[in-house]
């Protein structure tokens, strides 16, 4: 499980230098790479999309450092822009292969059994293919409250969802997916 990066306020304070910004956005990679690639991977399911679309944030975020006003906290910013990619990935492969979100579902766990980049144990596999049932959302919350253990007002930072929304969502996550594994034993 990839660890919740703390905030340092030093690093926001050398993103905004045009002399250090280029070191400070390298700590920036270097810090928050693995949780960025790990809340993408749980939502892609295949390692070569999640490694492009973690490139892609981190350009997109280069791209849009002007605009990062501060007001929200870096990693939020970051995780925003991850999710999105990560979403409009979703959405451009189930036009691609003309998938209904229903038909998203078989083809994530399809894309599970495959996964030849993760050694999970039955039940870490079971797991994964539970999540993989939840819808978007719900799959979204889920993978930042269970894995990434972000607190509700985080989620709703990244998210614009209310907390009272996220915790409902969660609830309802945890249900389906105890659900699934009475179903599937």
């Amino acid at each position: 499980m990839a660890e919740y990066p703390r905030e340092n306020p030093d690093l926001i304070e050398r993103l905004r230098d045009p002399d250090k910004c280029r070191s400070a956005f390298t700590e920036v990679i270097n810090t928050y790479t693995e949780p960025l690639y790990w809340q993408i991977r749980r939502m892609v399911q295949n390692h070569d999309d999640a490694n492009d679309l973690l490139q892609n944030t981190f350009l997109k975020a280069w791209q849009s450092l002007e605009s990062f006003r501060g007001e929200a906290k870096l990693s939020t910013w970051l995780y925003k822009i991850a999710i999105n990619e990560s979403i409009s990935h979703l959405e451009r492969e189930r036009k691609r292969l003309s998938l209904s979100i229903d038909d998203e579902e078989s083809h994530l766990a399809q894309q599970i059994e495959a996964d030849e980049h993760i050694d999970g144990d039955a039940l870490a596999q079971k797991l994964r293919r539970a999540i993989a049932t939840l819808p978007e959302k719900q799959r979204l919350v889920f993978n930042m409250k269970y894995f990434d253990e972000m607190k509700y007002e985080d989620m709703s930072e990244v998210l614009g969802t209310s907390v009272g929304a996220l915790k409902a969502s969660y609830h309802l996550a945890v249900k389906k997916i105890e659900q699934f594994f009475e179903e599937n034993d």
